[in-house]
């Protein structure tokens, strides 16, 4: 395998022949048993390195009754290892600030500082030590290899750059392309209009940002009389929220761009976070196994839930020295297949992509709802604005759900609104099983981002606090 090693060490001159469409043959196509075979190798250095480096391990394992020397074999693995949890990390950072005790690098090796926003509760501290970000580099260049990106393409960075992981690591791939970057950033205010500006003087071929940004950007483009196909994208690369694997979304992104549409992005705390992505030839989400090990388990037992079915991906970084995690658990809902992919590389996929955090899920009388399944629906239907809100409230003793809808200029010059609001309606019944309550309101009524979309709003807590309210003031 090509610069198979722990710690890694990669050329920084190395690029392949400009019509390779693989960065690494061997390690991208070989046979997905050989490669099992040295994941388990790895494997096997990665816990030894976080046990002889790591506090945090050490008494995790201890209590799980797991040491570094039982592990022969991915079963053992899967077995033996406990999984953890960002609430394990945030508390191992409470108690051991800044970095927690799971930092397995000294201070002085510490070359990027990142992490969460902490705006509900207090916030990660991603520490990555200068190997590693050069690591990152590497493994994000070779992936947007496999989208089609190469040395030279301008590749704009239409995200937040700050503590958000995401802006970072696109921006480090970029570089270490040899692309043209261009970290154009988002979220001041007016700055939309003139990445539209921009992006039409520049004409990138590549650009990353979120799915609900690409939107908003592309309406904000055509309301200043631009076409956002006249941009010249070629590339467009997303993370941060479900969007770019979901049909209805990603083919309205496509039709405003004319570009080729990649989803890709697991956790910030697995940077490289690009090691689930598409490539120019599969659609839906490589497993970049020989990056970070993934597996897809049962939500409860943490067991691998076999191909085809549902589950939630647990994750194994196979690079990392500072910081690194081992089984962590994602909290995200996906499907994972293995079957022949059609650019050859030979890793499991997801092919829906992930389908939304499994706390964002919510139950309206018995039926599970995911927030990215509405986004998909509304976003296939004629007439749809381009935003939305999803209320969860309750009339009498049942839950309510009520969708409020952005309709076209179009669809009200057109007298059609009635028509719309049954349209939708119907497409959501059909859909959850749900009765669902549709209003509509004018295009741009409903606050826009530049950078994930909060669209759910439970005012269930609000009736439960009156209701209680009421009750205790009436001394039931």
């Amino acid at each position: 395998m090509e610069s198979w090693s722990f710690p890694p060490s990669y050329d920084a001159a190395y690029l392949p022949p400009s019509d390779s469409r693989y960065w690494f043959p061997r390690r991208e196509t070989m046979p997905a048993g050989e490669r099992d075979v040295a994941i388990l190798l790895r494997l096997q250095q990665v816990c030894r390195y976080a046990y002889d480096h790591s506090a945090f391990y050490r008494r995790r394992w201890s209590e799980a009754g797991f040491h570094p020397d039982q592990l022969r074999s991915l079963e053992d693995f899967e077995d033996k290892v406990p999984v953890i949890t960002k609430k394990e990390l945030r508390e191992s950072q409470a108690t051991q600030p800044p970095f927690g005790d799971y930092l397995c690098v000294p201070d002085n090796e510490i070359f990027h500082i990142h992490g969460t926003s902490g705006t509900t509760g207090r916030p990660t501290a991603f520490a990555i030590g200068r190997n590693d970000w050069s690591s990152i580099a590497n493994a994000h260049a070779r992936i947007m290899w496999a989208m089609g990106m190469r040395p030279g393409d301008t590749i704009c960075v239409a995200a937040i750059l700050s503590l958000y992981m995401g802006s970072w690591g696109a921006l480090a791939g970029a570089e270490r392309l040899g692309a043209k970057a261009f970290p154009f950033g988002a979220g001041a205010p007016g700055m939309t209009i003139r990445c539209a500006q921009w992006l039409d003087t520049i004409k990138p071929s590549g650009f990353y940002g979120t799915p609900t940004y690409a939107l908003h950007l592309a309406q904000a483009a055509i309301d200043e009389g631009l076409n956002p196909r006249k941009f010249g994208l070629k590339h467009m690369f997303f993370s941060g929220e479900p969007g770019a694997s979901i049909p209805g979304v990603r083919d309205r992104i496509e039709d405003f761009y004319g570009a080729a549409v990649f989803d890709c992005g697991s956790m910030a705390e697995m940077s490289p976070w690009m090691n689930i992505a598409g490539s120019a030839e599969t659609e839906g989400m490589l497993c970049w196994q020989d990056l970070v090990y993934t597996e897809v388990c049962d939500p409860k037992t943490m067991r691998r839930v076999p191909y085809g079915q549902r589950g939630t991906p647990v994750y194994t970084h196979l690079e990392r020295t500072s910081q690194p995690m081992i089984r962590l658990a994602s909290g995200d809902l996906t499907l994972w297949v293995d079957e022949p992919n059609p650019c050859g590389r030979t890793y499991p996929r997801l092919p829906q992509g992930i389908f939304g955090r499994i706390d964002d899920m919510f139950t309206v009388r018995g039926e599970n709802v995911y927030p990215s399944e509405i986004d998909a629906a509304l976003n296939a239907t004629p007439g749809y604005g381009g935003e939305h809100q999803i209320i969860i409230t309750r009339e009498a003793a049942m839950d309510e759900l009520l969708l409020r809808v952005e309709a076209t200029e179009d669809t009200f010059a057109q007298g059609a609104i009635e028509h719309f609001r049954l349209d939708v309606s119907r497409r959501i019944q059909k859909l959850l099983g749900l009765r669902t309550t549709a209003e509509i309101v004018a295009k741009g009524s409903l606050p826009r981002t530049d950078f994930k979309a909060r669209r759910v709003i439970d005012d269930r807590a609000v009736f439960r606090d009156m209701y209680s309210q009421i009750r205790s003031e009436s001394g039931a």
